[in-house]
């Protein structure tokens, strides 16, 4: 065996798992670890049910954070890894992995693998799956958003195989950014000469539980607030980092409805007549969409409708970013 698939196997691997009330779906998350439990660490963002309990009962080691120090999922991850690396100096390899997934059988061993032939990759990821998109159509909507080409990839999600020398040389994740922290860290590892893989395999079975419209629009709203956070940090030439959707969510959620309002004021219902162009660039993106019928339709309905609470997220950055808000986690669970 070489060195560096000595470095690959199982023993030199790690997990860190982050979660908040996460109830029955951390259980099986922990379930899903199988040997690889003896190297895991727990991070609680403020539980308020057994999840701590859950974790000792099982002998992973626990990170509670101070919740007096602002919580983000970049932070939980960070201060995980550096207790992981405590306990564990020798380990060579991370995955992270969300407290509502499930890891498939096979995934690590079969990443680790991949990594091993792939010396130039840093970070590894697979199919992430909805377990329950029936139950509603935002669940729906996370698969279909999951659903993205395998091969060398610009940004990796939250489950994620990981080397930590890579991640240890570009400071890890940056634990201000409330979401977005994924990509922007696959930004850095890029600059730093590394590639990010996604590999036709399922990883993890994820649980979005989202259930309710007010759910879903929160979520996106993160997403538009990552989106600003991302063009500040990153958004100049050569990287562009989030600028086409940035500029996507402004126009659609903001410059076409001040064209509407100017053009009514100006023609009357001949300038509402400007609206069309949502019910249009619907029907556009559902023809474009490549899946299901029922499964195109609803996607475009909510890309175009997403383009609002989008660009609401971005507002709120700006508040933040030049009035002096403070940045809070923005959670739809």
């Amino acid at each position: 065996m070489s060195e560096e698939e000595k470095g690959n196997a199982p023993g030199s691997i790690g997990v860190v798992v982050i979660g908040r009330n996460e109830g029955e779906r951390l259980k099986v998350c922990f379930s899903s670890l199988g040997a690889i439990t003896g190297n895991a660490v727990y991070v609680d963002s403020g539980s308020t049910d057994d999840s701590v309990g859950m974790a000792r009962a099982k002998g992973i080691e626990v990170v509670e954070l101070d919740m007096r120090v602002p919580f983000t999922a970049a932070r939980a991850r960070n201060e995980g890894l550096r207790r992981l690396r405590e306990l564990a100096p020798h380990l060579t390899l991370v995955q992270f992995v969300d407290g509502d997934c499930e890891i498939v059988a096979g995934w690590i061993e079969e990443a680790a693998a991949w990594l091993a032939a792939h010396r130039d990759v840093a970070a590894v990821c697979g199919r992430r799956r909805e377990r329950f998109p029936e139950r509603s159509v935002y669940n729906m909507l996370c698969d279909i958003e999951w659903d993205t080409p395998s091969g060398e990839a610009k940004a990796s999600g939250g489950d994620v195989l990981t080397r930590i020398d890579a991640l240890a040389a570009v400071g890890g994740y940056r634990a201000d950014l409330i979401a977005g922290e994924e990509p922007e860290l696959c930004v850095r590892l890029r600059a730093a000469g590394w590639r990010v893989w996604r590999l036709d395999r399922e990883m993890t079975l994820h649980d979005a539980a989202i259930l309710r419209f007010g759910q879903w629009w929160k979520r996106t709203l993160r997403a538009g607030y990552a989106f600003a956070q991302g063009v500040d940090l990153h958004g100049a030439p050569p990287e562009r980092h989030c600028v086409r959707e940035a500029r996507s969510a402004w126009f659609w959620g903001l410059w076409i409805p001040s064209a509407v309002l100017g053009a009514s004021l100006l023609w009357g219902a001949w300038g509402a007549a400007l609206l069309l162009v949502y019910p249009l660039q619907i029907v556009r993106l559902a023809a474009r969409g490549g899946r299901a019928a029922r499964e195109n339709w609803w996607r475009a309905v909510f890309l175009v409708m997403g383009k609002f609470p989008e660009m609401l997220g971005q507002a709120k950055f700006l508040f933040h970013r030049h009035l002096g808000g403070t940045s809070r986690l923005i959670e739809y669970k």
